[in-house]
């Protein structure tokens, strides 16, 4: 048994779920959730947190947006021996990396997680997309890319490929893009003519960095980096940028909810799986309080309520049933989106982000 499972072992014995029923009395009552802030957040407030409190009046919810920083504060609470965070929303790779260094705690998934409702045990239901044993799935997303649907300049015409966003002849005006390698490094390579199943291959080379980075500086000029799934829409909405990525849910909403005249661009999303961590050494009672909501916010109904709010496809293969029908053609996963999709290697990112976030802030300072 590693370090990582020693909060774990510690509620082990009867199981967990009978030491948590034990401890019933001695939960914490405030849990601070760290996420992403936005439509995202909302979300997971509606779906899972509002439920929550109404079954638990007593307990105090205190959301926190730092998820994009999540590697670092948990480096440095770790370092200070003061986790003030109770429960982390993340994405698969930073969820990895926090697993290898012992920031956060590994779980028996089918011991803490409730079974689907015809018995399924969670890793089951999980499946795949359970790339951690620290991890645990919330939702299929995509970074993808929303453009202005009234742009002058471009005489009718409208971006079809990603390979577009780098066309400043055919489509002028400023873009957004994350700042951060991921996702900007591939899209880089692949509109460099580089094949889809060779990106990786490239890019752990010298010359396949400097490829990338050389063809994110054909648009450089022309770019706003953005920090918060937020920014692009709102960025798109005021007309600062014509074209940018962001997650496809935080463009439904500008989109749907808004009414922006806003359109998406598929191709080549990158999809990506987001979850919750819980942070290593967590005391007894602020532990106990955390995997009775754990269990609560990730059964079948959970996930599937959290559809209602965004576009974002369920991490359960129990809960895909139970989508609104209406929401089914925003989705990542919906055939007609589909068509060009890139997935993510977690594990590769896991193992090169570092080195990669350091080379991307250097280039950036240039």
């Amino acid at each position: 048994m590693t370090p990582r499972k020693t909060a774990f072992a510690a509620m082990a014995g009867a199981g967990i779920l009978a030491a948590t029923a034990a401890m019933a009395q001695q939960m914490a009552n405030t849990m601070t959730l760290v996420s992403w802030g936005g439509a995202y957040q909302n979300s997971q407030n509606q779906a899972y947190a509002i439920p929550y409190r109404a079954m638990h009046p007593e307990v105090e919810v205190v959301w926190d947006e730092s998820s994009a920083e999540a590697v670092a504060k948990l480096r440095a609470m770790n370092e200070a021996g003061n986790i003030t965070w109770d429960l982390v929303d993340v994405v698969a790779a930073d969820a990895i990396r926090l697993c290898d260094e012992g920031l956060a705690m590994e779980i028996d998934h089918d011991e803490v997680l409730a079974p689907a409702p015809d018995g399924t045990p969670a890793s089951e239901d999980f499946g795949e997309l359970i790339v951690s044993d620290c991890f645990i799935p919330q939702i299929v997303f995509s970074t993808t890319f929303g453009y202005r649907t009234d742009v002058k300049e471009w005489g009718g015409k409208v971006p079809t490929s990603v390979c577009d966003v780098f066309d400043l002849k055919t489509f002028p005006g400023k873009r957004s893009l994350e700042k951060r390698p991921i996702g900007n490094l591939e899209w880089a390579l692949i509109c460099d003519g580089v094949p889809i199943e060779e990106v990786y291959d490239v890019l752990e080379t010298e010359e396949g960095i400097k490829r990338a980075f050389a063809k994110l500086d054909t648009i450089r000029d022309q770019v706003i980096w953005w920090t918060a799934g937020a920014q692009t829409p709102q960025l798109l909405a005021d007309g600062e940028v014509v074209i940018g990525s962001t997650y496809n849910g935080r463009l439904y909403a500008a989109i749907v909810e808004q009414k922006q005249p806003i359109a998406m661009l598929w191709d080549w999303q990158m999809f990506d799986l987001d979850g919750w961590i819980i942070p290593a050494g967590l005391p007894e009672d602020r532990l106990a309080r955390v995997l009775d909501f754990v269990r609560f916010a990730t059964d079948t109904q959970r996930l599937a309520d959290q559809a209602k709010y965004i576009s974002y496809g369920p991490a359960r293969k129990s809960s895909a049933p139970l989508v609104p029908e209406h929401m089914k053609p925003h989705m990542p996963t919906d055939p007609a989106n589909a068509k060009h999709t890139f997935l993510f290697n977690y594990e590769w990112w896991a193992d090169y982000r570092d080195d990669l976030d350091a080379r991307f802030q250097a280039w950036l300072a240039q």
